[in-house]
């Protein structure tokens, strides 16, 4: 698989270091980190990333909110939630707004890898 441009959304830095490390140790590239839905929506166009990775629960802007907007300006976007067990409906809230697959926290490496390899194959050109 070709290295990827990712860009990684969370209010957490401790969970954008992780995030920022597995992704480059899977030899991808960060593009760009936000750290509310609000800044992704509006770097998005600038980045132009293959992925976004993008927490549901963040201030000012959720995760959710973020990917429709996104998806309005961009319906090709790939966005990819990270989320936290128990969070199913917003789960499913997400993967209608236009997201394309979900990772659970705390992140594992295959899974991480698996995600990415399977929405790169499906969306990617």
């Amino acid at each position: 698989m070709k290295p990827l441009r990712i860009m990684v959304v969370d209010d957490s830095g401790l969970t954008v270091k992780k995030m920022v490390k597995l992704l480059e140790e899977l030899g991808h590239e960060v593009a760009a980190v936000a750290s509310t839905g609000q800044q992704a929506v509006e770097e998005y166009a600038a980045v132009a990333p293959d992925i976004v990775a993008m927490d549901i629960t963040m201030p000012d802007l959720d995760g959710i909110e973020a990917t429709r907007r996104i998806m309005a300006v961009a319906p090709d976007a790939r966005i990819v939630i990270v989320t936290s067990h128990g969070q199913e409906q917003m789960v499913m809230d997400a993967i209608e707004a236009g997201a394309k697959g979900y990772i659970l926290k705390p992140v594992k490496i295959e899974k991480l890898k698996e995600t990415l390899e399977t929405v790169a194959a499906k969306y990617l050109p």
